[in-house]
């Protein structure tokens, strides 16, 4: 079923020649994207992200571009470093004279990238940070998001988890923005349908820092009936190998955010965890044709198989194409109000980004985890729309400040 997988260090000098970076100066009739992400920092998830990202733009370019003009993206690398990526951020937009800049990964990352927006009044469509403030509580004009947030996958996960008779629950989640706003928004959302569950502990291990034989430990003492899992990368696949050791997960409902995305499932192969409730991307499994077409394309170019990075670049890339179509021109404040609203078809369905609050409605998958022939797989599952998943008018209001 798979290809031949790329190495990393040829993924990135393929996409490097496709988007010209270390070359000489492009033609003047490009529109330039700024592209911001953690490309050494955790290439396993952003190098994907680029591969659907530089596939979007040429199959644009390949049907003429954006008002006659072709798309260029401009990468850097923050190295998962908020201060280098506002420095960056500056360098694209007055010597590399882009029209507005996307990406990111890391929520703390992105969450920097916004207030810079915000403050400098320019255009950041963010891909993948997934913190809840981005658009809520530190939202403002110059800032969207596409992926569905914490709180939308949280509460996709916490509809499942109300209907188990699991009354006490553990989360374990990686300290810092990210992962406090995952636990906040899935307490938020159980607790509001099962007002008689109960949260015995909350561990945080630092980022990438996790000791995870000391994690299970504690959440073994206080006897819980459910866990609910934010971790994600190396930490995640130390807490599913020390959790199977010590028996942690048996009898138990676990629920993993994000657990079910290739880029964290696959590389545990055989150990990967089985009988999760997880949130992820069955790639191989979705027969929309639009996705089916997608997946193709994918393989096709780069002799892999499309991670959800991939599929959030391609679709961070047709966003910005719609919207500088939209709005007619590539001048700031005209972008910014065609984001508003702005609907688009995409590999993974419509998708529009609300007004109110700039956060798109793609949605995501929910499944449970098995292994199939050696690999962690995702079965059982369905999509979720991602405005079915969203407060209310009235809720966002009190979350966002007035910045438009």
């Amino acid at each position: 079923m798979y290809r031949k997988v790329i190495g990393l260090t040829a993924a990135v000098a393929m996409a490097a020649n496709v988007m010209g970076m270390g070359t000489a100066a492009v033609a003047a009739d490009t529109i330039k994207i700024g592209d911001i992400n953690s490309y050494k920092r955790l290439p396993g998830h952003t190098i994907p992200y680029k591969n659907g990202a530089v596939l979007a733009i040429e199959t644009i370019n390949a049907s003429g571009g954006v008002l006659g003009k072709q798309l260029e993206l401009v990468s850097r690398d923050d190295q998962g470093k908020p201060g280098e990526a506002i420095k960056i951020a500056e360098e694209l937009f007055t010597s590399d004279e882009v029209a507005m800049i996307s990406g990111s990964l890391f929520s703390h990352v992105g969450l920097a990238l916004a207030s810079y927006a915000g403050q400098k009044k320019r255009l950041y469509l963010a891909a993948e940070p997934l913190a809840d403030a981005l658009v809520w509580g530190k939202g403002n004009r110059y800032t969207f998001r596409l992926r569905p947030s914490t709180y939308m996958q949280a509460a996709m996960l916490a509809e499942i988890a109300a209907k188990n008779p699991a009354k006490r629950w553990a989360t374990i989640a990686p300290n810092y923005a990210y992962g406090k706003d995952a636990v906040a928004a899935f307490k938020k959302v159980l607790m509001e349908k099962r007002p008689d569950v109960e949260f015995v502990t909350e561990q945080w291990p630092g980022l990438f820092k996790i000791d995870a034989g000391a994690e299970v430990q504690a959440i073994e003492a206080a006897k819980p009936d459910a866990v609910y899992n934010v971790t994600f990368g190396g930490d995640l696949a130390k807490f599913v190998r020390e959790g199977a050791l010590r028996g942690l997960f048996k009898d138990r409902l676990i629920m993993g955010l994000l657990t079910g995305e290739p880029e964290y499932l696959d590389p545990l192969k055989d150990e990967a965890p089985e009988g999760w409730v997880v949130t992820g991307y069955p790639w191989y499994d979705i027969e929309d044709s639009a996705h089916k077409s997608f997946v193709e394309a994918y393989e096709k170019r780069w002799e892999d198989y499309p991670r959800i990075g991939s599929l959030v670049g391609y679709n961070t890339m047709l966003s910005i194409a719609a919207a500088i179509k939209k709005a007619g021109s590539t001048d700031t404040e005209a972008l910014v109000d065609a984001m508003k609203g702005l609907s688009l078809d995409t590999p993974s369905g419509s998708v529009t980004y609300r007004a109110i609050d700039h956060q798109s409605t793609m949605g995501a998958w929910v499944g449970t985890t098995t292994v199939k022939d050696g690999k962690g797989m995702m079965v059982d599952w369905a999509y979720k729309e991602g405005a079915n998943y969203l407060p209310s008018d009235a809720e966002v209001k009190k979350l966002r400040p007035a910045t438009d």
